[in-house]
């Protein structure tokens, strides 16, 4: 499956484009080469010369997208062949020993659990929360058990502070290389019994954060050309939930940042070491779903923090775009948009899980 990969794809077509700015550029100011004429052609030479290169230029081009057309096509088949083949052989995992991981949120729930679980891997955690209490427990705790820990005081809905903690953070511990975006609320009542300063607390938390930290960590991974970026979004960021319009908007937004951030790079001429995890977890049992019902407590449990830090670690370690705990729920997910709007409302409504008002 070597073989088929995109840089030996792009190297073995390269030699058909290599004429193709030239050819497209009639602009240019440089005279088209002569066509040769035969003995039987009695038109001006004028006339050659302009018919005979656009015909040549039409071909060429048809020729071109034919090739580019059967490329794509190659390289669907095999991402579509190898997605199937890692469903049943995931990647190897990376280590982390190497690594310095900044976790927002690290005072408690799952920023408390991955913080634990990276230090027990050997990497040294930064540990990032606005409690500072709970915080420096979770870096005591981690130094208890030999790991290598620092804690920071940050608000993350305060543009500057978070500056100045990035800078602080560079010259005490070293450059950032794993960024854990997990800080986040969740009021849980109907939108239109959702005041102002709550709809703003959440975006400012749950969306603004994440532009404010990626500006502040993604140039020094640029710098060593390594890094890799994990943002918490939610299963509310791929259905609309009942209760948590704010919440939902939010966490969809999440995604299309981190969608669109790993494009950017992508096209960036450095080409960049830099790699991106989405994270959709169900409902975690850290407190912020106050009040959840489920129809099948059993199927649709709440997940325990450790469970789901475990598999945030575990998707970033084998470089998965997309992580959702449990891992059905994203398949799932994907199978249900192909069919009719109705039908997702159905299994919504037979699956009967979200959250109660907790007014």
């Amino acid at each position: 499956m070597n073989m088929l990969q995109d840089d030996n794809i792009d190297n073995a077509i390269s030699v058909f484009r290599s004429d193709r700015q030239f050819i497209d550029n009639s602009n240019s100011g440089i005279p088209p080469r002569p066509p040769r004429s035969s003995p039987e052609d009695t038109s001006p030479a004028s006339d050659r010369q302009t018919a005979a290169p656009n015909a040549g230029v039409k071909m060429y081009n048809l020729v071109i997208l034919i090739i580019d057309i059967v490329a794509m096509l190659v390289r669907w088949i095999y991402h579509t062949l190898e997605s199937f083949y890692r469903l049943v052989v995931p990647p190897a995992a990376d280590t982390v020993h190497t690594d310095i991981v900044l976790i927002t949120g690290a005072g408690h729930g799952m920023g408390r659990c991955m913080a634990l679980q990276y230090a027990q891997l050997g990497a040294t955690v930064v540990c990032v929360d606005i409690n500072e209490k709970m915080n420096a427990d979770t870096v005591a705790t981690i130094r208890q058990q030999r790991g290598n820990a620092f804690g920071y005081v940050c608000d993350v809905t305060n543009r500057q502070q978070i500056i100045e903690t990035a800078q602080q953070i560079r010259q005490e511990v070293g450059t950032v290389t794993i960024l854990v975006n997990n800080a986040g609320i969740m009021p849980t009542h109907p939108l239109l019994q959702q005041t102002e300063p709550e709809i703003r607390k959440t975006f400012e938390i749950n969306v603004m954060a994440h532009f404010w930290l990626l500006q502040s960590y993604l140039p020094g991974m640029l710098e060593k050309n390594r890094g890799y970026i994990v943002a918490m979004s939610s299963v509310a960021g791929l259905c609309g939930l009942n209760n948590l319009v704010p919440y939902c908007g939010s966490k969809f937004a999440v995604r299309g940042i981190m969608e669109a951030l790993a494009e950017e790079l992508r096209q960036d001429a450095r080409k960049p070491n830099i790699k991106f995890t989405t994270v959709y977890p169900y409902m975690v049992d850290t407190g912020l779903c106050k009040r959840p019902h489920m129809r099948f407590p059993n199927l649709m449990r709440l997940v325990k923090p450790e469970e789901a830090a475990a598999a945030i670690i575990d998707g970033q370690r084998r470089g998965l775009v997309d992580v959702s705990i449990p891992k059905y729920l994203l398949y799932l997910n994907t199978i249900i948009r192909v069919f009719p709007i109705k039908v997702g409302t159905l299994l919504r409504d037979f699956l009967d899980s979200g959250v109660e008002s907790d007014l």
